[in-house]
């Protein structure tokens, strides 16, 4: 096997003691290996092996993925810039990422349990996703800086003055039954988080970063291999143990990227009479293809929606919205010529 990459790690342990590794790639025979091997104090190598198959770019989403792990328990590498990208934001973006460092390592667990269960019946009674209301990283800041006022609550990144006069006063009667040690404004936080702590913490943030872009590129391969079989819906779902709405959105951004989709699209389409198909169109056409309620109510009728079948029908919506974007009227048409497989 032929080495094509190595970089010398390490770090030092709870004891002071120094730890060193090595992280590296290799190839033979059109074979790509990746792995990472610990150095004992006794010269022993301890080897974990991360990946063996033929797939460059797979390889590389499980070398940014495991690195960023290492990363994150401590280990610093001997060569910078491991991952191949820009220098650490500055400025704004960084202040701000300092602060929701600081909320999630030093945040009020019970405040933020309340901010959850408050955001919750919010979403319930307005029929919302839960993170329309406001975001974990929103929730987190509130419980960590505990504003008392409107004043210290725009002062948090992500909070602007339509958030906070839509839920200001509800998150300020929170705050208010709880005790601080703290005070605004924030500038304290930039000498009490120590570097090393927000270092880690980036890290941890590319892991859940790169973690999802290498589980998203899986489910693609696994999609587009399935497409290609001629599977259906139900199949891929036994075979991603993604739900079919999940399924459907990952078929749209493949489409998007101007992958070939048709014979899925086809085959799930395959019950569903010519006539009702013409009128889906239709209905696109007049009334556009960014929501797809009006065109629900449009085709099946006002009493459609809420109905046991209305998640049905939005599946069949879906799939001919994807054909009408495709062609010369649709608003996301794309002349892009269409791959057919992943890395």
């Amino acid at each position: 096997m032929q080495i094509v990459f190595m970089n010398q790690m390490s770090r030092t342990d709870q004891e002071g003691l120094a730890q060193f590794a090595q992280v590296w790639i290799g190839e033979e025979e059109g074979v790509w290996r990746l792995g990472w091997r610990d150095m004992e104090l006794d010269g022993e190598a301890v080897d974990e092996e991360w990946y063996e198959g033929s797939s460059w770019n797979e390889m590389l989403y499980v070398y940014r993925h495991r690195l960023a792990v290492k990363l994150g328990d401590g280990y610093r590498p001997m060569i910078e810039g491991v991952f191949h990208e820009p220098q650490e934001v500055a400025g704004k973006q960084q202040t701000a990422q300092k602060l929701q460092c600081y909320s999630e390592l030093y945040g009020n667990e019970e405040l933020y349990t309340e901010l959850c269960a408050w955001r919750r019946k919010k979403a319930a009674s307005g029929r919302k996703a839960p993170y329309f209301v406001a975001s974990n990283r929103v929730l987190r800041l509130i419980s960590a800086f505990i504003p008392q006022t409107e004043e210290e609550l725009l002062q948090l990144p992500g909070i602007g003055a339509s958030k906070a006069s839509e839920h200001g006063a509800e998150w300020l009667e929170l705050t208010s039954k709880v005790a601080r040690t703290t005070a605004f404004p924030l500038d304290w936080v930039y000498d009490a988080l120590r570097e090393e702590e927000y270092v880690a913490w980036l890290y941890k943030q590319k892991e859940a970063k790169y973690k999802q872009e290498l589980e998203r590129f899986r489910t693609r391969r696994v999609m587009l291999s399935g497409i290609a079989e001629g599977a259906s819906l139900m199949q891929l779902k036994e075979r991603t143990a993604m739900s079919r709405r999940e399924l459907l959105e990952q078929l749209e951004e493949l489409e998007k990227d101007g992958y070939d989709t048709d014979a899925l699209i086809q085959l799930e389409l395959n019950a569903v009479p010519e006539e009702e198909q013409k009128s889906i169109w239709k209905a696109f056409e007049e009334l556009g293809d960014t929501f797809l309620k009006p065109v629900l109510q449009r085709v099946y009728g006002q009493e459609a929606d809420g109905t046991s079948t209305t998640e049905q029908l939005y599946e069949r919506l879906r799939l001919i919205r994807i054909r009408y974007r495709r062609s010369a009227g649709g608003a996301d048409s794309r002349n892009s010529d269409r791959r057919r497989n992943v890395g």
